[in-house]
Order: C-alpha cells, then structure tokens, then sequence
C-alpha cells in the first residue's frame, strides 16, 4: 500500500482555504459527530484539553472514517519525544504551539521528519500500518504537514524568519495568547489584535507560507478568508455545546 497522501498540505499548496472545527472534548463520539459535518479538517487538541494517547488514536480513527475531513493533532509541547509519538499514532499534521524564533521552528521540523533532513526515530508504529505502508520511511517526510502557533509579540517580530525554515507549511495566529501579550488580556476581538492579525498574514503570504487562525467571531473569520487565511477554525466542540445547551435551557427556564 502506498503511503497516503496529506489532503491538507496539497490543498495548502494548491492556495485552497480550508474550514475547520476545533476539538476540545477528548472523546471519539464527538469527534465522529463532527468528522461528518463536512469541515475540511478537525483538529484534536492536546495542549488545552485531558488528552491521553489512547483517547488520541481514538479520535484519529473515528476521523478516518470520512475521507472528506483531515485531523490535526496539536501537540501539548515541541517536545521531540512528544512530536515523535504523535507521529507514530498516525497524525500527518501537526500544529506546534508557542512558536516564537526560527530556531524553535528548525528543532520542530527536524523532530518530525526522518533522517537525512530530520531525527525522527524509526518505528514500525501504526503511521507506518505496522509495515503495511513498507515504503513509509521513505515517503512520509513529503507528507508531513507542520503548521506552527504564532502566539505573542517576540513571534510577530520573527515571522519572516520562521516562515524561511524549510519544512514549515503554515504559520497560524492564536488570538487568546496574542492578545495577553500585547496587553489585552481576554480580548482576542480588540481592534489591536485584530489589526495586527490581519498585518500577519499578510506577511506570512509575502514570505510564502500559509496562515490560519482560530476565531469564533464569523464576520472576523471571513474577513481573515479575504485577506488570505487558508486555515480557518471557525468553532470549539465544548463551546458549542456551551452555548447551545444554555440557549435551550433558557428558552424553557421556568423562573422558579
């Protein structure tokens, strides 16, 4: 069997945006309710959320059910051993949290790929379907796809030269985080923060990579699509369910 594709890098690549949906419940029952919604990709959260590798693998595999939708793994860290083993449960895409040099970024590509460009080690795990991909090795540094967070004011000033390090296929802006760091705690919809988003991407297309972000504010997410997002997470699984179940319950409230 040859060693599949990675339907996201080729669509990055081709400048197709790509509409996703963020997961944050740790639970494969809800991540196959939402594989079928029709995202172009889901990602697993494992840095904010009571992720376990086994719940992991879980969630990749209900994924997996729908050709249509692409899962994302954030890691909790930039940890080699952790970028390792999330690779080896099968993730083809990454996205790295706390990025903020080009060496941070360096490290990060030369954990997740196999030598001569990288240090990953080699395992028969289920990336490789224990063998049954035999040409995995070999392919799958072509099909790594690696996006990493730009999350504060030292990262914003980097960008050009984290998006230069070969191996890097995206740069995605974290609103939450930015925003502390440039003085606005809780606020990832100040006109601050916003403008200084959209000044990101648009330095992250000059300098030739893919930008995305995560933002639950829809006119904002449209805004980030025209000025040339190609990843866009649009919701949060438990945030959802926040809302929606406050909503109903509070059309039915009783007042007693």
């Amino acid at each position: 069997m040859q060693t599949p594709v990675n339907p996201l890098k080729q669509a990055l690549a081709q400048g197709r945006p790509q509409i996703g949906f963020w997961m944050a419940m740790a639970n494969p029952i809800s991540a196959e309710i939402c594989a079928g919604a029709g995202f172009d990709w889901l990602l697993v959260d494992g840095e904010h959320s009571p992720q376990t590798l086994p719940l992991v693998l879980a969630q990749l595999q209900a994924i997996a059910a729908y050709p249509g939708c692409h899962a994302i793994v954030r890691v909790p860290s930039s940890d080699p051993v952790t970028i390792k083993t999330y690779l080896d449960l099968g993730a083809q895409s990454l996205l790295v949290p706390m990025v903020d040099t080009a060496e941070q970024a360096a490290a990060i590509v030369d954990a997740a790929h196999y030598p001569p460009q990288g240090s990953r080690g080699i395992g028969g795990a289920r990336a490789a379907r224990w063998g049954r991909y035999p040409r995995y090795i070999h392919e799958a540094n072509d099909q790594i796809g690696l996006i990493v967070q730009i999350e504060t004011m030292r990262a914003l000033d980097n960008i050009e030269a984290i998006a230069a390090v070969q191996g890097i296929d995206a740069l995605f802006i974290g609103p939450a985080d930015l925003s502390a760091s440039m003085g606005h705690v809780g606020q990832p919809a100040h006109p601050e923060v916003q403008q200084a988003t959209l000044d990101a991407f648009r330095r992250i297309r000059a300098a030739g990579r893919a930008a995305g972000i995560l933002t639950r504010d829809e006119e904002f997410a449209r805004r980030a699509i025209e000025h040339g997002a190609l990843i866009v997470g649009v919701g949060v699984d438990t945030l959802v369910l926040a809302a929606q179940t406050s909503a109903l319950a509070a059309r039915f409230a009783t007042g007693d």
